[in-house]
C-alpha cells in the first residue's frame, strides 16, 4: 500500500530524498517526463491528447514536520529544534529516530514523581527538551549523530476499524498518495505532478515550481485539520472524518478561486461523492504560494481530513482518502476553459 510506505518513509523539510525515490519509482510508468529541480521538488509530466491547450499543475508535498539537532553536550544528550509547526505539549516521552542510521530515541523530561507543584502544569518548551539515544557521553552520541541531523518520529502506519489507519505525517504523505494515483488516468491537457518540499517551513518548493512551469490553474492536494473531537460547546469542526473530502473556501494563505470551487462541488454531486467545506481561515497550503506567482494562477485545494496532524501520528478514514481520488478524477476531466475566468 503506497500509503503505508510513504507514511513510514522519514522525510523532514530539506530532507525529502527518500519520500522523492519512493514516488518517483511508482508513478514512472505512468507518465512521459520526470525531473528533480534545484530545490528538490519531483515534477512529473503527463502530457494530453492536445484537445485542451493548457497546463494544469497538481501540487502535493513531500516534506513532514520534524526535529533538527542543534547541540550535543557532554552527557551526550541530543539538543534540538522543531522544524515546522509542532505543538510542544506532546513532545515529551516521544520515541524518535535520529539521522540516516535512524538511530532510535526518547525525547526526556524530568519524571513527574520529581516535579515541583507549578511545573505539573506548564508546557515544557523544545528548547529544555533533549533526545536520550543511550550514549555515555558526547564522543559515543557523536559516533552516530551530527549536528544537523533530522529526527523523525517512530510511528508504524496500522489499520484500525472502520477502515480508519494510523500513521505519521498524513500531512501531506496522504495527498502524494492521492496525486501518485491521479497521474495513472489521461486527460486532454498537460498535467504536471509536482511533489513538492519545504511547504512546512514557508511553502518554499511550490513557489519555484509554479514559476518555473507557469501553469494556467492548479489544485493543491493536501492532508487537512479534522478536529471532530467532542467539545465543551457545540462549534463545527474545522472537518469531520468520513464526511468526504474537504474543499477550501479560504485559509491563511489565499482565497480559492470560485469557478474551481464550483467545478468541485458540481463533480462530486453529479458522481455522488460525499464532500465537505474546510472551516475558513485555518491553516495554509502550498496553494499559497502557486496563486500569487507571476501574473497570477486559479488555484483550489482539496484535503483528505486527518485527526491529529502535526503530532507524532494522525488518523484518516480510508472512504475519505479513496473519495479524494474519486473526485479530483472526476473534477479534472470536467476542467474546462471558462473554469479559468474570473466571475
Amino acid at each position: 500500500m503506497l500509503l503505508k510506505e510513504l507514511s513510514e518513509a522519514r522525510g523532514v523539510s530539506g530532507n525529502e530524498e527518500k519520500v522523492r525515490e519512493i514516488i518517483r519509482e511508482h508513478i514512472k510508468p505512468y507518465v512521459n517526463e520526470i525531473s528533480v529541480d534545484s530545490m528538490g521538488n519531483l515534477i512529473a509530466l503527463k502530457k494530453g491528447d492536445g484537445s485542451l491547450p493548457i497546463k494544469v499543475m497538481l501540487a502535493a508535498h513531500m516534506d513532514e514536520i520534524g526535529l533538527m539537532i542543534t547541540h550535543i553536550d557532554e552527557k551526550g544528550y541530543l539538543y534540538f529544534r522543531p522544524v515546522g509547526g509542532i505543538d510542544e505539549r506532546i513532545l515529551p516521552g516521544k520515541r524518535v529516530l535520529v539521522g540516516d542510521k535512524a538511530i532510535p530515541g526518547v525525547i526526556g523530561l524530568k519524571p513527574i514523581h520529581l516535579l515541583k507543584e507549578e511545573e505539573r502544569t506548564q508546557i515544557v518548551p523544545a528548547e529544555r527538551l533533549a533526545i536520550d539515544i543511550g550514549a555515555g557521553d558526547k564522543g559515543s552520541a557523536e559516533k552516530v549523530v551530527n549536528i544537523g541531523d533530522y529526527a523523525t518520529f517512530d510511528v508504524a502506519f496500522q489499520e484500525l476499524g472502520s477502515r480508519r489507519v494510523k500513521g505519521k505525517a498524513f500531512d501531506d504523505r496522504a495527498g502524494c498518495a492521492v496525486l501518485a494515483e491521479l497521474v495513472k488516468e489521461q486527460y486532454p491537457f498537460d498535467l504536471y505532478a509536482v511533489f513538492t518540499v519545504q511547504e512546512e517551513v514557508g511553502l518554499r518548493g511550490a513557489k519555484v515550481a509554479a514559476y518555473a512551469i507557469e501553469p494556467d490553474v492548479a489544485f493543491s492536494i493536501e492532508g487537512t485539520v479534522a478536529d471532530d473531537l467532542p467539545k465543551e460547546k457545540d462549534v463545527s469542526p474545522t472537518t469531520r472524518l468520513g464526511h468526504g473530502p474537504a474543499i477550501t473556501l479560504m485559509d491563511r494563505s489565499f482565497v480559492a478561486f470560485h469557478p474551481l470551487v464550483r467545478l468541485l462541488v458540481e463533480a462530486a454531486e453529479a458522481e455522488g461523492i460525499p464532500y465537505q467545506f474546510k472551516q475558513p481561515l485555518v491553516g495554509g497550503t502550498d496553494s499559497g504560494a502557486i496563486h500569487l506567482t507571476k501574473k497570477g494562477v486559479p488555484s483550489a485545494t482539496v484535503a483528505v481530513p486527518c485527526r491529529y496532524i502535526h503530532s507524532p501520528v494522525s488518523i484518516l478514514s480510508l472512504d475519505d482518502f479513496e473519495n479524494t481520488i474519486r473526485l479530483m478524477k472526476a473534477a479534472l476531466k470536467r476542467l474546462r476553459p471558462e473554469h479559468l475566468k474570473i466571475e
